[in-house]
């Protein structure tokens, strides 16, 4: 015969409105992806559904979701982020991003280089002699998005390579051709006589 001091306690995963409140916020604003998606996990148990179910929506084992739950009762939203992972440290550092930043914001053209866009590769191949860290492209884009920089289509700018009178001379044409007034052109036909 079983005593009641031997049988197993029965877990409540039933949320009170402040951790509702609390799974809730993170799921929309952590910023930790796998903690919005363990809270995810917390709720779906708070909502009633069985280990198996929630196992299979959250696509991990059910042993995943007990020690998942079991993490969140005894350290609430914090219990759900990952250990610390032991050995190399991340490559780039607080330092590394500040200058990563910094450099982003400088025209390549005062560091002596014949360029004006910085492309990631020209990026990299800067950092790694400016602190001689080594990152693969992949690692760098990663950097890059999590510091929140996204990829734009560079503007070329010409006027480094222009000379300023045949420029000025350029636009003094340009303008007395706007003066000119157009020849009248049929609406009717994609055909137009040459002028």
């Amino acid at each position: 015969m079983w005593h009641t001091s031997n049988m197993p306690k029965k877990i409540n995963y039933t949320l009170s409105e402040e951790e509702l409140l609390t799974i809730e916020q993170a799921i929309k604003n952590h910023p930790n992806l796998r903690v919005r998606e363990r809270a995810r996990l917390i709720r779906l148990l708070h909502k009633g559904h069985k280990h198996p179910e929630v196992a299979e929506i959250m696509g991990i084992s059910v042993g995943q979701v007990y020690w998942w739950h079991k993490r969140w009762r005894q350290e609430r939203v914090e219990g759900l982020a990952d250990f610390p992972r032991s050995g190399r440290p991340h490559a780039a550092d607080e330092a590394y991003r500040a200058k990563l930043e910094e450099l982003m914001e400088t025209d390549p053209h005062e560091l002596g280089y014949g360029f004006n866009v910085w492309t990631s590769a020209r990026l990299m191949a800067h950092m790694k002699r400016e602190t001689g860290v080594v990152v693969t492209e992949r690692t760098f884009l990663n950097i890059l998005a999590r510091m929140d920089f996204v990829y734009r289509r560079p503007k070329h700018d010409l006027s480094p390579l222009q000379e300023k009178e045949a420029k000025e001379r350029a636009e003094e044409t340009v303008d007395e051709l706007k003066k000119k007034p157009k020849e009248k052109r049929s609406n009717f036909s994609l055909w137009t006589k040459q002028p």
